[in-house]
């Protein structure tokens, strides 16, 4: 008997191979084709995405990176492998980064079968480029045949350098939202016959709403807006989805009829047959189609928020085009809120779902993912939590730098119950384990790395705490993991005193910021320097006084042509409608000294900014202030206050958009007069 054990194990060391790869990170101007012009993106071997990597279940492989940027480290993270803790790829957390110019081998072994990929955990590398897929087959075979195997990795793609989309979401700029056909406004909402949900809105004091984060120049499909692959009629195409955009989810549509879906994150599903699929960022899915009798076939993936599409073309012939996807009502959320309530009641779910999330509660394992009932269990709750307008996203309204650390013991099933108090998705991922999904399932809960929230929505997932060391958690929205939504999972068994190396993913970057108006009559605005709950300001008020109508008028000082008042300071940002402000005004005022001041600012419904100071001559100032978005591009502002010392203030004005950076201005202000010129943002 142990003779033929020894013999048996042999054959299966024969069997495994060492399957080897070289990657190289590069800096060189590339774009997706179809007139996008290129910019400076980041390549693996030369294009976007990556090569595809593959193995047999069995193998081991052995991956060399070479990181050939001249200034900038980088990494590789090996999305929904299990492997040991030093080979996840995360910089700092569990693995060094590659720095510039070096080269890191990776070596592991390939323990299951299935779909995943590979992208950078370093800075926004994954939105410039640097991501791709691996293929895993089974040691017997796919258990579901199919003619044609083909690997689909769907992204997002923008011209702008990620920093500055980070900096734009940071600011709250409405830019994406109007370049998407999303921005809200009065006209908008009459036209969509949604004015009263639009008062309700600000009366709630919650900001515009909108499904996505950044207006992308395209979404890609293996690096092209649309790509073929041969088919025949009658065949089975098995297509390998992967997501590797950065924050986008895409719904899939195929004009060849439902999509059966028989994996997901890697793991085989009982076959499911669904019209139409959404996929978070960081999933994937094995789908298969079968292809009709004659002529070209469209499998669509469109972004969620309808901005664009990217096109699998099948076979040859005439084009048979996939259905259009309805865009979102942006101005009402009974249709996000209802979505919620049917994943809390699976028997109320509608089976054809014009915009359906994701298909969790009719997902089945092939064999029992049971974890053994003699494991101890624990049972925790995270709240997905954010601030859109200031971009703060976080759990439990804690940030990664603020607590970054949730500690495990090996051993035990942890059961996370997640909760989203936000109105956006967020794709959870969770290194080194696979967790269950439950969603109504017995013994046959699917097995995911990765698992969309809906907006205030719930999932509970379980897991094994069957590794070791430290394991990243977060949401794969690239910009909000970067702004804090994550956490790392520690097992205890590292020592009391064992403290995680967070690395990046607990900073929080400064920003500068410059938003203001120079107009003919006066000049208002602002310089900050910001991260997520802090700004160091200086804020400027100028008056030009050199009219000679404005002379007549009596606004004319004659000791100064410019009046001034200029405040540096410090605001601490609390949430979105409460912070604290301290700082010292300079100024030129006639009656004015300067002097220190503190005080708050509190938004009220409607979303009106009122605010109360108090400075060291014993003043007091107080002032409302409201913005309303009338078109897409036009909106109107007004702003009153009254201080115990100069009294009465007050402006109307109204902006034009014209770009990301300017906007007219024409504005009527108590001291100063009526005049116009250009607003600024950089």
């Amino acid at each position: 008997m142990k003779t033929i054990l020894i013999f048996i194990l042999s054959l299966s060391v024969l069997d495994a191979r060492l399957v080897e790869y070289d990657l190289t990170v590069a800096e060189q101007a590339w774009s997706p084709g179809d007139g996008i012009k290129p910019v400076p993106a980041l390549t693996l071997n030369g294009g976007i995405p990556g090569p595809t990597l593959r193995f047999r279940e069995g193998d081991s492989a052995r991956i060399r990176v070479h990181n050939r940027l001249k200034n900038e480290e980088t990494s590789i993270h090996w999305h929904g492998l299990l492997l040991p803790n030093v080979q996840d790829g995360v910089p700092y957390v569990t693995t060094p980064p590659i720095e510039a110019g070096t080269t890191h081998t990776f070596e592991f072994p390939l323990k299951h079968a299935g779909t995943y990929w590979y992208h950078s955990h370093t800075g926004l590398q994954e939105q410039r480029g640097v991501y791709g897929s691996i293929v895993i087959e089974p040691k017997g075979g796919e258990p579901v045949k199919a003619d044609r195997d083909h690997v689909v990795v769907l992204s997002d793609w923008t011209r702008e350098n990620p920093d500055e989309v980070m900096r734009t979401l940071m600011r709250g700029s409405d830019w994406y939202a109007l370049r998407k056909g999303s921005m809200q406004s009065v006209t908008g909402a009459m036209k969509a016959g949604a004015l009263a949900d639009f008062w309700d809105r600000e009366r709630t004091r919650m900001p515009a709403m909108d499904v996505s984060d950044v207006a992308y120049d395209a979404f890609l499909a293996n690096g092209r807006k649309s790509i073929s692959f041969p088919a025949r009629p009658g065949e089975k195409v098995r297509l390998r989805f992967i997501n590797a955009g950065a924050s986008t989810y895409f719904y899939l549509q195929s004009a060849t009829g439902p999509l059966t879906i028989v994996a997901a994150d890697g793991p085989a599903v009982r076959p499911l047959a669904v019209k139409r699929l959404l996929i978070g960022m960081a999933e994937t899915y094995d789908v298969i189609v079968t292809v009709p009798a004659s002529g070209q076939w469209e499998v669509r993936a469109t972004s969620q928020d309808g901005s664009g599409h990217a096109s699998i073309l099948l076979g040859e012939g005439e084009l048979h085009p996939a259905p259009d996807i309805p865009r979102p009502e942006i101005y009402s959320m009974d249709a996000h809120l209802m979505a919620a309530m049917d994943e809390m009641d699976p028997a109320s779910m509608k089976e054809e779902a014009e915009r359906p999330l994701s298909p969790y509660a009719k997902l089945r394992a092939v064999k029992s993912t049971a974890l053994p009932a003699s494991l101890p269990r624990r049972e925790m709750e995270l709240r997905l939590t954010g601030d859109m307008e200031r971009y703060i996203w976080s759990f439990n309204g804690r940030t990664m730098a603020e607590d970054g650390v949730i500690k495990i013991k090996r051993g035990e099933v942890l059961r996370l119950v997640l909760v989203n108090d936000t109105m956006m998705h967020h794709p959870l991922h969770l290194h080194g384990h696979f967790f269950r999904v439950l969603e109504g399932q017995e013994s046959d809960a699917p097995l995911k790395h990765t698992v969309d929230v809906p907006p205030m929505g719930k999932r509970t997932i379980e897991f094994e705490a069957n590794e070791s060391g430290d394991w990243l958690f977060h949401c794969h929205l690239l910009y909000h993991m970067h702004s804090g939504m994550a956490r790392v999972f520690s097992y205890e068994e590292q020592g009391p005193d064992h403290q995680p190396q967070l690395g990046e993913h607990a900073r929080d970057p400064l920003y500068f910021m410059i938003d203001g108006s120079l107009q003919n009559h006066m000049s208002m605005g602002m310089v900050t320097v910001m991260n997520s709950r802090n700004d160091w300001f200086a804020m400027w008020d100028l008056g030009f006084h050199d009219d000679p109508a404005m002379m007549m008028g009596g606004m004319h000082h004659e000791h100064d042509d410019v009046e001034y008042e200029i405040d540096l300071g410090w605001k601490r940002y609390f949430n979105p409608n409460f912070s604290t402000v301290l700082g010292w005004r300079f100024t030129n005022l006639e009656d004015e000294e300067d002097r220190a001041f503190a005080g708050i600012e509190y938004r009220l419904p409607y979303l009106i900014d009122s605010s109360l100071q108090l400075d060291s001559e014993g003043d007091l100032r107080v002032g409302l202030g409201k913005s309303l978005q009338i078109t897409d591009r036009l909106g109107i502002f007004g702003d009153i206050q009254y201080d115990t010392g100069s009294e009465w203030e007050w402006t109307v004005g109204a902006d034009w958009l014209l770009t990301k950076q300017f906007s007219l201005i024409t504005q009527y202000h108590s001291e100063h007069g009526f005049g116009g010129g250009v607003s600024f943002r950089f």
